[in-house]
């Protein structure tokens, strides 16, 4: 399945950088191997600049082959390798199927002891239009971590969605929102309390490395059973200690689905955070829900959803559109010159991606799913909104179905993957762009508010709104969903927005971020 998220740190199970240093030394990659000879870097590795193996006949050369059997029951490919033939394969990969390949530096397998750091390095320099990297979404996954989390939501952690509203000194690291059933919800831990301390470490002001690993290692557990304490700040200002054993989290991508009666009829809420496996049996479950309802608008929070299987973002594309999808195009996916007219991971032609009507995972494989046919819909979107988030806003834009946006900027991800494992990594490279039924895919500074300050991105109609840690979300006086039903109350004019405050900076720590 082709796949969009956000990007995380390739060493930790979390984004280890989001809690960081005061001050850190940005480190540059090294340049290629110069010179036309040949060179031997061990393990059977030949290195000459400019010339690439295909990375079939490379793959599963490993350091460290894995022994036993995958989750299908088939043996793991691994064979014995090295870290040169590691990193061979992922030049050759790169080569192959970056969207940029052309502007990456042609590294000497052997110039990096590590196929992660190696990984880093495989990437463009370039910057977009603001300024921002063109790539900011380089990254990998533990294999075995990324087949718990996005085919069955399944990782490790306590169930809180950390918030981080700044993450260098002083930080402000506050609860998003919390899975059902997780240690998070059985401390009474809810949206908006501030984290104050990890393990005794100050997590607004710590700042030496040792104390980044501390609260490192206490937000963001490697693994169930482990138990860690926190400080925490209730929304009244009182502090209290919650001591937390980790667990296997099953994430619940689709909550709070629920209904707002208004002067001019009902509306629709549903808070979706992840486009995993999962999400849409419950997705169709939520709209057939509000369906019945006979909901006359709906108000869609994809605040922290960074992305996920674009498949997923199709379907529910449809869900919201209904008839006007027909005959449409959802996405049309545009590789390297390498590959004009074919699929280079699938081998199949080049096609466009149609709304898909019929379910694709799950309960709802094969089966017709619902619809709204609404002609429009209002977002709720952040920073954290992001990739087959915005292939949803930008997929129903390209059908004339107005996408009313409330919240902040979004990250800015027109493009996708597919993963790819090799030695028990997982590795994400940009490899294609997508664009809508008219053809627009040029979204790389995110999707604004129309009356956004400062720098933006696309801009949609809507109103630049913070978020609002004060009230939970669903609770139509929360200031994003309370500004979706003023805007519409105004017949969708800027003068129903209330004054830009949605510019503050802060993501939500999940994975894929």
């Amino acid at each position: 399945m082709r796949y969009m998220s956000l990007p995380m740190s390739p060493r930790l199970p979390r984004m280890s950088v989001v809690i960081s240093l005061l001050a850190l030394v940005a480190c540059g990659g090294g340049g290629g191997g110069g010179g036309a000879a040949p060179a031997n870097n061990g393990g059977g590795v030949s290195y000459t600049p400019g010339v690439y193996q295909p990375s079939s006949g490379l793959a599963a050369q490993c350091a460290s082959p894995r022994t036993g059997n995958d989750p299908n029951g088939r043996p793991w490919p691994d064979r014995q390798g090295s870290v040169a033939s590691e990193n061979n394969f992922l030049r050759s990969w790169t080569n192959e199927l970056y969207l940029w390949y052309r502007e990456v530096s042609d590294l000497n397998p052997s110039s990096t002891p590590d196929p992660l750091g190696y990984f880093d390095l495989l990437k463009t320099n370039a910057a977009t239009a603001s300024g921002q990297p063109k790539d900011k979404f380089h990254f990998t996954f533990d294999t075995d971590d990324w087949i718990a989390l996005s085919q069955s939501g399944v990782e490790a952690g306590y169930g809180a969605q950390w918030f981080l509203a700044a993450n260098t000194p002083p930080r402000r690291i506050v609860v998003a929102y919390t899975e059902p059933g997780s240690p998070a919800v059985a401390n009474n831990l809810t949206r908006g309390v501030e984290v104050l301390t990890v393990d005794g470490v100050d997590a607004v002001n710590g700042n030496t490395q040792a104390m980044v690993d501390t609260l490192n290692a206490g937000l963001f557990p490697a693994a169930a059973g482990e138990t860690h304490t926190f400080t925490v700040r209730e929304l009244n200002g009182a502090q209290r200690t919650v001591s937390m054993a980790s667990a296997n989290i099953t994430s619940t991508p689709v909550q709070n689905v629920s209904t707002i009666s208004t002067a001019s009829g009902v509306v629709g809420y549903l808070l979706f955070n992840d486009h995993i496996a999962t999400s849409e049996a419950a997705l169709a479950t939520a709209v057939n829900t509000l369906r019945t309802a006979n909901i006359q608008d709906l108000i869609l929070d994809i605040r922290y959803n960074g992305g996920g299987f674009l498949d997923i973002a199709s379907s529910l594309s449809y869900m919201i559109a209904g008839t006007a999808t027909s005959g449409r195009t959802f996405e049309r996916m545009t590789f390297n010159d390498k590959h004009p007219t074919t699929n280079p991971v699938t081998g199949a032609p080049l096609a466009p991606t149609p709304f898909h009507t019929i379910g694709n995972f799950g309960a709802t494989d094969g089966v017709a799913l619902p619809t709204l046919n609404l002609p429009r819909v209002y977002v709720l979107t952040s920073r954290s909104t992001c990739s087959a988030s915005e292939a949803i806003m930008n997929s129903l834009r390209g059908i004339n179905i107005a996408v009313y946006q409330i919240g902040s900027t979004t990250c800015g991800k027109p493009y996708g993957f597919y993963p790819r494992d090799n030695c028990g990594t997982t590795y994400f490279s940009i490899q294609f762009q997508g664009n809508n039924d008219v053809g627009f895919g040029e979204y790389s500074d995110g999707f604004s508010p129309n009356n956004t300050t400062g720098a933006a991105g696309v801009r949609l109609p809507g109103c630049s709104v913070a978020d609002d840690f004060t009230r939970a979300l669903g609770d139509a006086s929360e200031a994003r969903l309370a500004a979706a039903l003023a805007f519409r109350a105004g017949n969708n004019q800027p003068e129903a927005c209330p004054a830009a405050t949605g510019f503050a900076p802060g993501v939500v720590s999940k994975p894929g971020q």
